[in-house]
């Protein structure tokens, strides 16, 4: 359907910048839209495991998948019916996330085998990592909101450097097809 690269990469951008002004406009819908997401890939990962538990040849790998469908169903379906806990249980999940990888960066950046500027860099992203982590343990509910409209700004930055590369990649097109026109003339 779209022939060039580039006409692929503005469209991509396009709707990566309107997913982006939504989120930022709606976080309450971001947040319950992440909600639903999780419970469909809960719900997909059940079908999946009572797959592998029937194909199977052996008894003890099918009651291990079967009981992992059963706790994938049951986490979308407390997702779908308490969504409100299950945004929290994200955002704390995020926040742990956040901590532990602020401190390996800290101590990425006390390691030597680096330059000054990478240790610097290290331990800068680190410490913006913790602090994060911080904020979303303390506040989850503002953490929920937040993480909906950093996720909005990530995709509007994302969507527009999508359709600054598929304008590039559009220009550099015409630009490799004029020789080869001439070349085809002559």
């Amino acid at each position: 359907m779209f022939k060039q690269t580039s006409t692929s990469l503005i469209l991509i951008g396009i709707l990566a910048v309107i997913v982006g002004v939504i989120a930022i406009a709606w976080p309450g819908v971001t947040i319950l839209a992440l909600v639903i997401l999780f419970a469909v890939y809960a719900f997909m990962d059940a079908g999946l495991q009572a797959a592998r538990a029937f194909s199977s040849r052996s008894a003890g790998p099918v009651l291990g998948h079967l009981l992992l469908g059963v706790i994938d169903v049951a986490a979308a379906v407390f997702a779908l019916a308490w969504p409100a806990p299950t945004a929290f249980v994200l955002v704390i999940v995020v926040a742990a996330w956040a901590l532990i990888g602020g401190f390996a960066e800290i101590f990425a950046g006390f390691g030597g085998g680096e330059t000054l500027g990478t240790r610097a860099v290290f331990i800068i992203a680190g410490l913006v990592s913790v602090l994060f982590g911080l904020v979303l343990f303390a506040r989850p509910g503002v953490g929920a909101v937040t993480l909906a409209l950093l996720f909005g700004l990530f995709s509007m930055i994302y969507g527009f450097s999508q359709i600054m590369t598929g304008i590039h990649a559009h220009q550099l097109g015409k630009s490799a097809q004029s020789p080869r026109a001439v070349h085809e003339a002559v």
